[in-house]
């Protein structure tokens, strides 16, 4: 956690740098706004706690015109209401008042380090992409996270990194599709004072401010081809060029891509280097859609639930039986972002005990749309098909045989009959899943007792 604060040291101000040293903050100060500025260009922060008596306004400015994503806290003696009230107007994220509650100041620096998008799971389909996550999250391996828009990449990103050696460090994230191309150059790898229009100042790009730490490329399949060999050099020799600059800057970080296209489609169309896929590409990641994990549906939706009825002030009330069947009858094209947008409106919508299907509707405020019987069959047969795309035979093979042991309960006389193997065929293969440190369900289990006792 990265802090600044920006503002002449008052005796209110030193003791809120001190309690958010003493919570684990490394902290940096600024006498102004213009000092400030030069602290965000040069290092970085996670969050601007700074005084209110200053220009916050321009400082917010200056932050939006140079595309420094910082949130900014504003800070003042006393219960000055107007105070507070005009450093909200002006961009400020919240206020706090002076001298600091040690318990307000932890409260905010834990929302800013928090990841508000807890990372919900109980569906087998997702468990063997957790369990793949969790073994190489420790190693400095780039990472290559795929699925359709909407399955939670930049979630399973930041589990990651959060499992990972850099976890007191930076994550900085990327979102390739969000920022022009002219733009993204100077974005990642930060230019020099002059080197094109605008360029008022020396400024580190997200590489450098990820130093230490992990970068997340979002949606890199979006990124001009022209500017992946650049990217392909970083990664490679772990340098980077400023734009504008002469000299270059080495970096220590650990690189996470997402994409919601196939990258190996986009290599042999030409729109994607096929020499960055394979340094990208060390280890696949690929989140199944929503409809393809069908446990985990009630599981996020009782999560959003709780998560939007406390971000909201209103009671915490549980999903109707008709509710839930709705919910799990529903195809969700827009995966779990689609499904925590519908909760989230569920929950200002509810009245009563429980969230009832009334309340379960579109943007539109029309009824949720229900696949029928005849499409949900069709739904099933297309996961199923998808589910083998891009995948090799082994392994294709090894999930059929560990889902039909999980489906006899680990016993093997069961599953070989079923599988038409034999049975010292079928323990051969599990000997070899075993050695390969991949979970066998136990007889009497399944692989999630198995694996977790």
């Amino acid at each position: 956690m990265r802090l600044l604060i920006i503002g002449r040291l008052s005796g209110e101000l030193v003791t809120a740098s001190r309690i958010a040293m003493s919570r684990g903050a490394a902290v940096t100060q600024a006498d102004g706004i213009e000092q400030g500025l030069n602290a965000l260009r040069a290092k970085g922060a996670d969050l601007v706690m700074v005084d209110v008596a200053l220009a916050i306004r321009t400082l917010v400015t200056a932050l939006s015109d140079e595309r420094i994503r910082t949130p900014v806290v504003a800070c003042g003696t006393g219960t000055d209401a107007k105070a507070a009230v005009a450093a909200i107007q002006a961009g400020a994220k919240e206020y706090i008042p002076l001298p600091p509650d040690p318990e307000l100041i932890a409260a905010v620096l834990e929302a800013v380090t928090a990841d508000a998008r807890s990372f919900v799971w109980r569906d087998p389909a997702m468990e063997r992409v957790v369990k793949l996550a969790e073994q190489v999250a420790r190693s400095d391996a780039s990472v290559l996270i795929t699925g359709e828009s909407g399955t939670g990449k930049e979630v399973l990103a930041r589990y990651l990194h959060t499992r990972s050696n850099r976890v007191q460090k930076p994550f900085v994230s990327v979102n390739c599709a969000a920022i022009p191309d002219a733009l993204l150059e100077s974005e990642l790898f930060g230019h020099e004072k002059g080197a094109f229009t605008g360029a008022v100042a020396r400024r580190i790009g997200r590489f450098e401010e990820a130093h230490g730490g992990t970068l997340l490329l979002d949606e890199i399949s979006e990124m001009d081809v022209r500017l992946q060999a650049k990217l392909l050099r970083a990664l490679q020799e772990r340098v980077i060029d400023r734009v504008g600059g002469t000299q270059p800057v080495k970096v220590d970080i650990r690189v996470l891509a997402t994409s919601n296209r196939n990258l190996a489609e986009e290599a042999r169309k030409g729109t994607f280097r096929e020499d960055l896929l394979y340094r990208l590409n060390v280890v696949n990641l690929r989140l199944p859609p929503l409809r393809d994990r069908p446990s985990d549906i009630l599981e996020l939706a009782g999560h959003f639930a709780r998560k939007y009825a406390e971000a909201n002030g209103v009671p915490t009330r549980p999903l109707s039986a008709e509710a839930r069947r709705l919910v799990m009858q529903s195809p969700w094209p827009g995966n779990v972002r689609e499904l925590e947008n519908t909760l989230h409106r569920a929950v200002l919508l509810a009245s009563g005990p429980e969230i009832d299907a009334d309340a379960i509707r579109s943007p539109e405020g029309d009824a949720l749309a229900v696949a029928g019987p005849a499409a949900r069959a069709v739904q099933a047969a297309e996961a199923a098909t998808r589910g083998f795309v891009g995948r090799s035979l082994a392994e294709v093979e090894r999930d059929l045989i560990l889902d039909t042991l999980d489906h006899c309960l680990g016993n093997r006389t069961h599953a070989a009959k079923i599988l038409g193997i034999s049975i010292r065929t079928l323990r051969n293969k599990l000997n070899e899943y075993t050695d390969a440190g991949i979970p066998v369900a136990e007889p009497g289990h399944t692989r999630a007792l198995a694996a977790y006792g």
